[in-house]
């Protein structure tokens, strides 16, 4: 692996080589960009038995510098990342046996809602033990961006190996919150005949860029699969479909991929 990282000016990048897909050993390399480390932005290369490269992936382009922003200091991330932690909702009611405890045996009828909890829920805490100044990926305005962060090693308690944790050095003022998405209303809908035929199901498109009239879409796929991509226009937008179709008959290794 460590020609082709190095042809790729990859050749400073932190490896790991534990992952193995049957007898092929993955080396997955963490480049250095502007002299940061990165975390999400990383190369994959698939070595044979016989030491040879079977294939490969990863990000090519040389990453165009953005908007330049304050960034915050460690401490101050990961107090914004322990304010976040949601309470747990109250308690409803609920229809019938199931509901809250009493002392009289329940009958046909809708139980009384459950007091809403007033203790606050214990949150498990993890020990930092470090922290690393960085460039962690996004997916910003529709395409996938390395965005200034702090990367905290964390430890849990009673385990030996560790992982890397990231959240934006950025000011919260300059982050733009998720747009909130409606939750599907449920339809009862008549179950499919019974078929031979693989089944089929749309992918989500995490990302797109377009240039003049071409548009590029990303969106990430396991390597089992083939994928079909679909587009149509109207005067004011332009919707896009992609569709994967498992491969039928065939043992697959689960792993995620990202395809343009």
């Amino acid at each position: 692996a460590v020609p082709v990282l190095k042809a790729l000016g990859q050749d400073d990048a932190k490896l790991d080589a534990s992952e193995l897909m049957g007898a092929v050993r993955v080396v997955n390399a963490d480049p250095k960009v502007g002299g940061l480390p990165t975390y999400g932005w990383t190369t994959g290369v698939q070595v044979g038995p016989d030491g040879q490269v079977v294939g490969g992936n990863g990000q090519l382009k040389t990453p165009v510098e953005g908007d330049t922003y304050p960034v915050i200091s460690a401490s101050r991330t990961l107090d914004l990342m322990n304010g976040k932690a949601a309470l747990a909702p109250p308690g409803g009611g609920r229809v019938g046996p199931g509901g809250c405890a009493s002392a009289v045996p329940l009958k046909d009828r809708d139980e009384t809602p459950c007091r809403a909890s007033t203790a606050v829920p214990k949150r498990e805490s993890v020990a930092v033990e470090k922290a690393v100044f960085g460039l962690a990926s996004h997916f910003v305005s529709g395409h996938q961006t390395l965005v200034p962060s702090w990367l905290f090693e964390v430890r849990p308690t009673g385990t030996d190996s560790a992982f890397t944790v990231t959240h934006p050095a950025v000011a919260p003022k300059y982050l733009a919150s998720p747009e909130p998405t409606a939750a599907p209303t449920p339809t009862a809908t008549p179950s499919p005949p019974p078929t031979a035929a693989p089944t089929s199901r749309d992918v989500k498109v995490q990302g797109y860029t377009a240039d003049g009239k071409d548009l590029t879409v990303s969106f990430t796929g396991g390597v089992c699969a083939d994928y079909s991509v679909s587009a149509s226009e109207s005067t004011d937008k332009v919707t896009v479909k992609v569709t994967e179709t498992p491969w039928q008959g065939k043992i697959c290794i689960l792993i995620a991929k990202v395809y343009e």
